[in-house]
């Protein structure tokens, strides 16, 4: 079923039912005044919905009657559950990724799906909740070990027992919420955009990306962590709050996000790959 032919205005209506997608999705994660959720959030929108409009006229709007069916159904079982949230909820790293499939779905059928392949990936990066990341990998230990060494470099006396970063005078426990997981997801998923955006990388710099992205916010997250010990140390403890919990931890996100952003251009943007069919004369 060409829904392009059945649908006056079929664009302004995909447009719209995306956008209010999205609006949702991001007035209520938002309200909740979770900054990571919301940014991570964003970024991967703002990145699917580039993706899309640069392959707009490629695509296909031809679905059959199951998958439109489907697809609405999905589509209104997100807007009835977004309607009962009024807190945080699991749901809202789901929600990106289940409305572009029911969206997928309606539009585009089961074949038209591979369509969007790079969009779900991309939002599939919301779905990782830190915590899963850090049961297959112990960056909590990781982080207490090398901003030790950090703090041992800068010529403090410091020692590490498990978590727990020990100074003379206070120590510091690397929780969860400080051993970068957040920042490293999210580098990872603009690592995964960059090469999306930049589809003629070599191999090599497919695989360089994202383990540059991994090392620049396990990198800085560690430095973040060492400073907060730093004010433990000299019982600074509004400080500490500004940067654990408050706007300081956000610098350090969009520190990170910079260097990575600063690498990207110095090794694609600013040298872009040779095509080599540009130079074959016609």
């Amino acid at each position: 079923m060409n829904w392009s032919r059945l649908v006056p205005g079929l664009n302004f209506w995909i447009l719209g039912i995306g956008a209010g997608l999205i609006s949702i999705h991001l007035t209520l994660t938002s309200r909740i005044h979770f900054s990571d959720l919301w940014g991570t959030s964003a970024l991967f929108w703002a990145a699917s919905c580039s993706l899309l409009w640069d392959k707009r006229s490629q695509l296909k709007t031809e679905s059959g009657i199951f998958p439109s069916l489907l697809g609405s159904s999905i589509l209104f079982l997100v807007l009835a559950k977004s309607s009962a949230i009024y807190g945080y909820d699991l749901f809202l790293r789901f929600s990106p990724f289940i409305s572009a499939f029911g969206f997928g779905l309606l539009v585009s059928g089961f074949k038209g799906l591979k369509q969007y392949w790079q969009e779900l990936l991309l939002l599939s990066f919301i779905v990782i909740p830190p915590g899963l990341l850090l049961k297959l990998i112990d960056f909590g230990t990781l982080t207490a070990k090398f901003t030790a060494f950090i703090l041992w470099y800068a010529g403090l006396a410091v020692s590490r027992q498990g978590l727990d970063l020990i100074l003379p005078t206070g120590k510091v426990e690397v929780a969860s919420g400080c051993t970068g997981a957040h920042a490293i997801l999210q580098l990872l998923g603009i690592s995964l955009v960059f090469l999306f955006m930049f589809p003629g990388t070599s191999r090599k710099q497919k695989i360089l990306l994202p383990l540059v992205a991994v090392t620049i916010a396990f990198v800085t997250n560690s430095l973040r962590v060492a400073l907060m010990t730093m004010l433990v140390a000299y019982s600074n403890r509004a400080s500490f709050d500004y940067w654990h919990s408050g706007t300081g931890s956000l610098i350090f996100s969009a520190i990170a996000v910079a260097i990575f952003g600063l690498f990207c251009w110095l090794t694609i943007m600013r040298n872009p790959p040779h095509d080599p069919d540009l130079s074959q004369p016609e």
